[in-house]
């Protein structure tokens, strides 16, 4: 079972960086659209098949975010 809400986390993410999702959307080179759908839980973007196999393994999914250190 992955135990993220990754369309929360990034929301979070968002609100804490100031940027909106189509400024990211920019930065990162997809559209809008695709970002929206991403936060909207809309499209997947950690693979389902991975995440059974774990999960018939034992194992929950649990993605960390680490903040980058400016070098």
């Amino acid at each position: 079972m992955l135990q993220n809400n990754i369309e929360m986390d990034l929301k979070m993410r968002l609100i804490e960086s100031g940027l909106t999702q189509t400024e990211v959307a920019e930065k990162v080179g997809v559209s809008l659209a695709y970002v929206n759908r991403i936060t909207k839980g809309r499209e997947q973007i950690v693979n389902k098949t991975f995440v059974k196999m774990m999960d018939e393994l034992g194992y929950d999914v649990e993605l960390t975010y680490k903040k980058k250190v400016a070098e």
